[in-house]
């Protein structure tokens, strides 16, 4: 079973960075339920901001599909751009060339702990939270294997499993 956070944790995350690279960072794991070599591969012509979606170009299996962009994130990666500059991919490293794995890995480590999460918080929790979270929100399950970029639902149907929405809806005999 994939280990998710709550929303309140993913915005206290996200809340915690004060470094505005950071910040785009997680809140583009999340809000976009990107892979982590799907972020570092974003080049800054994947931002569409007039569709409000995000290209991921030859994601795993050599797929290509859209996801969302969020209105915030969106606003984030508009400063980011202008305080950063960046030349080729949207997320880059200190000389410009691309943004390492291991710098995103400790970017989510260092978010978690400010955060004050005791959960072991690794960057494809993000994806699997997103994902979790759609589904209880009441998205269609073949429209988040979409955004995701899983082959078959049964992959995506891993998320039914954890989602809270069924749970919510019974009532504990004590209350």
């Amino acid at each position: 079973m994939p280990e998710v956070l709550s929303q309140n944790e993913v915005k206290r995350m996200i809340a915690a960075m004060s470094n505005l690279k950071h910040k785009c960072i997680i809140s583009l794991l999340y809000s976009a339920g990107l892979r982590r070599s799907e972020l570092l591969n974003l080049k800054i012509s994947d931002i569409d901001s007039e569709r409000m979606q995000i290209r991921i170009e030859n994601a795993k299996g050599g797929k290509d599909r859209y996801t969302l962009l969020g209105k915030n994130v969106l606003e984030d990666l508009r400063q980011y751009y202008k305080k950063w500059r960046p030349q080729h991919y949207l997320i880059e490293g200190q000389n410009g060339g691309p943004y390492s794995g291991k710098s995103v890995v400790n970017v989510v480590k260092e978010a978690a702990r400010r955060a004050k999460i005791q959960k072991n918080v690794v960057p494809h929790m993000l994806r699997h939270s997103f994902a979790t979270h759609l589904l209880e929100d009441g998205v269609n399950l073949r429209q988040i294997q979409l955004l995701l970029g899983h082959n078959s639902t049964k992959t995506t149907e891993v998320y039914t499993h954890i989602a809270n929405t069924s749970m919510k809806l019974i009532r504990n005999p004590l209350d």
